[in-house]
């Protein structure tokens, strides 16, 4: 037998706030017993769910693994814009001029994700 991921946990010093700007971008829902003040807290969307664990420690180095999230129903600089908007900040920007690329962001706990091109920008 083999095992699976259940989750991917992101350490994190506000588990329950962390995990709902998680749950917006990924048009997700957090636990019904997920709490304010809880020590974790819980994202299921589409393909998956993301565990946040309330930590003492900040962050202050690069992650070294990181979420690459692709766009299911926008183009790759659309949902950078939306992100953006939710308070999500710019670290790199790898866009190309011939719309390859990507777009380095980071999260309100500043977790560093990328935005690639969506399935369609891909086929085009």
């Amino acid at each position: 037998m083999t095992s699976l991921v259940r989750h991917v946990t992101i350490d994190c010093a506000d588990a329950f706030r962390l995990a709902g700007w998680w749950a917006q971008v990924l048009d997700g829902s957090l636990a019904d017993d997920d709490l304010p003040g809880d020590p974790e807290a819980t994202v299921t969307a589409a393909g998956g769910a993301l565990l946040f664990i309330a930590v003492p420690d900040a962050k202050t180095v690069k992650n070294r693994v990181h979420l690459d999230l692709q766009p299911q129903d926008r183009s790759r600089d659309e949902e950078v814009a939306r992100l953006l908007a939710l308070g999500a900040t710019l670290v790199a920007d790898h866009r190309r001029p011939d719309g390859t690329g990507w777009a380095t962001l980071a999260d309100i706990e500043g977790n560093e994700f990328c935005v690639e091109r969506s399935a369609a920008e891909r086929a085009g």
